[in-house]
């Protein structure tokens, strides 16, 4: 990384040259992939909030990227490193990972600079809540304009008061829910959302390893059971990913965090470390595996698949060569610079793009939003009918044969679908059907041959169409 450039313009800088390689390909407009490169529009804000007597003046930001849909989708990130090139970036990226999935959103992004670590929940609640104050005195917030979510030091906690802040100044209004996702299920949330982006993952690299192109490349056998996994970040979205791979029969054997590491080649817990390191705020002690002090020169341990799950640009030009990994799932936004990567395609390393991977959260997102608008729960016109019908099947069956079930083997074959089962299928559909197109891009594109650039190429292609539809260009 250049020492003249902060990692937010870095970070779109890499952006930028993936969308380039791709449109590069593509037969649309010169103007139209202007215009689906660019950030349609960014707010920056100053405001105050008073917290013990004090007033602090905190920085937001909110950067929708394409309108080409609506309404616009993307989180909104609570850190000190929070800059407009960074929001920026993440913004664009989320309009290409919208695309990709078949998510009818355009991409957005938003940030405040502040330390959700060192602030008291009274400050977060109060710096949250004049946030959104900001956005919707400016129409950059609604069900039908912009939708927050999650993202890096916010959680449902956030999106609850800002849920409760729209609604306030849109009293009712019956879709206000809409206006933002990843909420508590008891205040309008969706039941599988909080797991979401780490099964995206998981159902992401089991059809990566059912790919022949890939397993000729790693030299890997198919399916994940006994594939070798380090894992950067057990946060959310490490902890649900090991969770997923490791009952898959994945072997978990490193987990490298920011005040250290674990390893063990015999594996690792995920449970059992993520429980260790939430009361004890470290691995340090943990009887599991050898704690690492240094855990960054864990991504260079050999294993198959190398899963980080932290912040961008960890996997640079400084450390690429020295990478082991047969593959790179990028978990995390961003965490292999342009020249890295470069590095570790000449070395064949296979890299899943994190546009493609971690759609998981923004996909349930939108199955949230969807059951928002439509305010009923998923699978309760049609749980208890299901459920009654194949009972129906199951005691013909058993009448005509003159066999019975056990209670447990009924119990399994007529459970009807409920908001989890529907959820999860409905992320499994997604993942896999995403996958097979770029795949099939790489197939029918010549000059295409890796994952991000065949993502961003399809994302670019179905963006493309949007805006003719619209009849703007001829």
């Amino acid at each position: 990384m250049s020492q003249n450039i902060s990692p937010g313009k870095e970070f779109l800088n890499s952006v930028h040259y993936y969308f380039d390689q791709a449109a590069q390909h593509s037969k649309l407009d010169p103007g139209i992939l202007s215009q689906i490169k660019v950030c349609n529009s960014v707010y920056k804000v100053n405001f105050p909030v008073e917290v013990d007597g004090q007033v602090h003046v905190f920085e937001g930001i909110r950067a929708q990227h394409s309108q080409h849909k609506l309404p616009t989708k993307g989180g909104i990130r609570y850190s000190m490193h929070v800059d407009e090139d960074e929001v920026v970036a993440l913004a664009s990226l989320m309009t290409f990972k919208c695309a990709v999935v078949d998510v009818p959103f355009g991409g957005a992004k938003g940030g405040v600079k502040i330390n959700p670590r060192t602030s008291s929940p009274e400050m977060l609640e109060k710096v949250t809540r004049r946030f959104a104050t900001e956005l919707i005195k400016k129409n950059l917030i609604g069900p039908a304009v912009d939708v927050p979510a999650p993202d890096y030091g916010t959680s449902s906690r956030e999106m609850a008061w800002i849920a409760d802040t729209y609604h306030t100044f849109k009293f009712g209004e019956t879709n206000a829910l809409g206006s933002v996702t990843g909420k508590p299920v008891g205040q309008g949330g969706i039941r599988g959302r909080n797991e979401a982006t780490g099964l995206g993952i998981f159902f992401g690299l089991r059809e990566a390893f059912e790919d022949t192109v890939v397993l000729k490349a790693t030299g890997t056998s198919s399916g994940l059971a006994g594939k070798r996994v380090i894992i950067q970040g057990i946060g959310n979205v490490g902890y649900h990913s090991g969770m997923f791979l490791q009952k898959e029969g994945a072997i978990i054997i490193g987990v490298a965090e920011r005040e250290g590491g674990i390893f063990n080649p015999d594996g690792l817990d995920i449970d059992s470390l993520f429980n260790y390191r939430k009361q004890t705020g470290s691995f340090n002690g943990h009887p599991g595996g050898k704690f690492i002090e240094n855990s960054i020169e864990m991504l260079e341990y050999e294993c198959d698949i190398l899963l980080p799950a932290a912040l961008e640009n960890q996997i640079h030009s400084g450390n690429a060569e020295r990478i082991k990994a047969k593959l790179i799932a990028e978990g995390a936004n961003g965490p292999i610079t342009q020249e890295a990567e470069r590095i570790l395609h000449a070395r064949g390393v296979v890299i899943l793009p994190d546009l493609y991977l971690n759609a998981g959260g923004v996909t349930v997102s939108y199955f949230e939003w969807l059951k928002n608008l439509s305010n009923v729960r998923f699978g309760r016109m049609g749980k208890r009918a299901e459920e009654a019908s194949l009972k129906r099947l199951v005691s013909t069956i058993e009448k005509t044969t003159g066999k019975s079930l056990s209670a447990e083997e009924k119990l399994l074959i007529i459970h009807g679908a409920d908001e989890r089962d529907l959820v999860y299928s409905g992320l499994e559909d997604t993942m896999i059907t995403a996958y097979q197109e770029m795949r099939e891009v790489t197939h029918q594109v010549k000059g295409i041959t890796d994952l991000r650039t065949a993502g961003f190429y399809a994302a670019i292609e179905k963006i493309g169409v949007s805006y003719q539809s619209l009849g703007i260009f001829p």
